[in-house]
């Protein structure tokens, strides 16, 4: 679950270790997670550290989250604030997914911080749900799905929006990505 709205994602703002509050429409998105979440049974449920993750698992009935600091969303240093056009501006032809940001983290980290949320999860006796944000819920879902972490840049997600990664038969499986589609 990506969490709801806030004023830098609304603006395409990269909101990396800011710690950013939800808008009045992202705390509202949050309530409306609840009626569905409610219906299902998690062996864990997990958040990101970060506010915006935190308050979205509070305000969909999850209070009790476990905080783990391998959700908080990609480190882009330097750039954190900025749109990509802003970024671009100053750096023509840049790609999060590909260059990195100057300060922050490689692709190479985010992914290693992947692994190791898909690796604890797979231990839980049951179905996990997490609460994060949109460029580490990207790479988890590539890693999920056994391909590179530049991948999540092809799966876009908009805010509290529920994505379900799964398996059919012994495959890892993206099976429902985005609803929403914003």
């Amino acid at each position: 679950m990506r969490h709801g709205e806030t004023e830098w994602s609304r603006e395409g703002r990269h909101t990396g270790r800011s710690d950013i509050p939800l808008t009045d429409e992202g705390r509202e998105q949050a309530t409306s997670l609840r009626a569905a979440l409610r219906q299902r049974q998690f062996a864990a449920v997990y958040s990101s550290p970060l506010q915006r993750a935190r308050e979205t698992a509070r305000l969909a009935g999850f209070e009790a989250a476990i905080v783990d600091p391998d959700l908080e969303e990609w480190d882009y240093g330097e750039y954190d604030g900025l749109t990509s056009a802003e970024v671009r501006r100053a750096r023509p032809g840049w790609v999060l997914w590909r260059d990195g940001c100057p300060g922050g983290e490689s692709i190479e980290h985010v992914s290693a911080r992947a692994d190791r949320v898909i690796e604890r999860f797979r231990q839980q006796p049951g179905d996990v749900l997490v609460f994060a944000h949109g460029h580490i819920l990207r790479v988890v879902a590539a890693r999920w799905i056994e391909m590179r972490a530049p991948a999540g840049q092809r799966f876009a997600l908009g805010p509290a929006a529920p994505s379900t990664l799964g398996y059919e038969h012994e495959w890892t499986v993206l099976r429902a990505w985005n609803p929403s589609g914003s």
